[in-house]
């Protein structure tokens, strides 16, 4: 029986992932936070990549269930379905996240996805800007991009609600008081 949470934040850039987790992160005792990018490789050879990496994190996430350890991702590989539906990558990374989403959903672990979002799509505009903080090109996006990702997310995460009842699926809106969010937070997570 599951003794500690498995929390993956995902969301489009500029929604507040970081600002949420790091916030998660020190609120939640004995979290361990991971934060990924997935593989910048987007030919077919970066698929290899990408399927080997998530398994072997599957793998590590797996020898942790019952050690009253929490884990805390800011992406993982629902990430990279994401980029690929977009057409970010030159293939289809669908059959190996069906996979991978099935071995997920049976961790032993209390699962919660989290999808941040902007309800005013507009505020993407103000968010993506990026002064002070180090932007390499491959990560640069638009509002539009930013959109078109964060509607993919909640389209997958309504998928994800449909197929796994054993894995909480939540919805957070982060255009408003932060605070809200957090509130929202500890009651979804009972912290």
């Amino acid at each position: 029986m599951a003794n500690s949470k498995l929390i993956v934040v995902e969301g489009a850039q500029g929604a507040g992932k970081t600002t949420i987790t790091d916030y998660l992160r020190h609120s939640i005792k004995y979290t361990n936070l991971y934060r990924l990018s997935g593989t910048a490789d987007s030919t077919k050879a970066g698929l290899a990549k990408a399927k080997e990496m998530y398994e072997d994190l599957l793998d590590y996430t797996k020898k942790l269930e019952n050690k009253s350890i929490n884990m805390l991702f800011d992406r993982t590989f629902f990430s990279e379905e994401n980029y690929c539906r977009l057409g970010k990558k030159e293939y289809s990374f669908t059959e190996v996240y069906n996979d991978l989403l099935e071995e997920f959903s049976k961790l032993d672990f209390d699962i919660y996805y989290i999808t941040i979002y902007l309800s005013d799509e507009s505020l993407f505009e103000k968010r993506l800007i990026r002064d002070g903080k180090a932007v390499i090109d491959y990560a640069k996006f638009t509002a539009e991009n930013s959109i078109k990702q964060q509607r993919e997310y909640l389209k997958m995460a309504d998928e994800i609600k449909q197929k796994y009842k054993e894995i909480n699926v939540v919805n957070i809106a982060n255009d408003g008081d932060l605070e809200e969010a957090k509130t929202k937070l500890k009651q979804i997570l009972k912290f």
